[in-house]
């Protein structure tokens, strides 16, 4: 099943976030680096606004999808797909890195956070700022027991797709979240693991690459989404 069309039946919807990552691409001193950019939830509408914007993720596919979104809007976007947890985009600095959705906490635990703070510290002009979205809850969930939350469902060339909520599962260090994809007939079982990092932690991961933590600033729950903490780290 097409990666593209399940990241915008999962994701695209998200829009309780967008004030805040407009607020903080405005106040920002430069471009904006969008890391885990996907298809361009964040990016384009940035972009639409005026912002200069460099997508990265590491999957091309969502990322060519991106590129037609933006050529049809007539935007100029520029793509790069790389390891967020080890990229390198030369001289290129930023006023703000925005990491949405909970991308740092799929990069693998503080090894893979130490190197994306690495990276992400190279790339930051003077007085820049880091941001990135924690989930605020991953408490366990057994759909069987709890009830089931309602589905992602949109429709793609007549085809219609359904991404259930089942479970999420407690594996220690992450929170594994289990769905149940389905379009045309055919269904398949994704799981997502998050790591369980708090606010505190990546600010003080963030100080051994010399970003120091200001107010985090709070993405509030509704009924089909959780609530998210934005860190924000500041560059010298």
């Amino acid at each position: 099943m097409s990666a593209t069309i399940w990241h915008d039946v999962e994701c695209g919807g998200y829009l309780e976030d967008v004030a805040l990552w407009r607020e903080l691409a405005e106040a920002a001193d430069g471009p904006v680096l969008d890391v885990g950019a996907g298809t361009g939830r964040i990016a384009l509408d940035l972009a639409a606004r005026g912002i200069e914007v460099v997508a990265l993720d590491s999957e091309a596919e969502l990322l060519e999808a991106l590129q037609a979104r933006a050529a049809a809007a007539g935007l100029a976007i520029e793509t790069v797909c790389a390891d967020a947890r080890a990229f390198d985009l030369g001289d290129r600095r930023f006023g703000l890195i925005a990491v949405p959705m909970q991308t740092l906490q799929l990069l693998g635990g503080p090894e893979g956070r130490a190197g994306f703070l690495r990276s992400a510290a190279a790339h930051l002009r003077p007085g820049g700022a880091v941001a990135a979205a924690l989930a605020d809850a991953l408490d366990a969930f057994d759909g069987a027991s709890d009830g089931l939350p309602e589905p992602d469902v949109a429709t793609v060339d007549g085809i219609t797709y359904t991404s259930l909520p089942l479970a999420v599962v407690d594996e220690g260090e992450v929170a594994a979240i289990h769905r149940l994809r389905q379009a045309g007939g055919v269904e398949e079982h994704d799981v997502i693991r998050l790591a369980r990092v708090s606010a505190a932690e990546v600010a003080e991961e963030g100080e051994a690459f010399g970003l120091t933590a200001e107010a985090a600033r709070r993405i509030p729950a509704t009924d089909v989404y959780v609530g998210s903490t934005v860190v924000v780290l500041r560059g010298a």
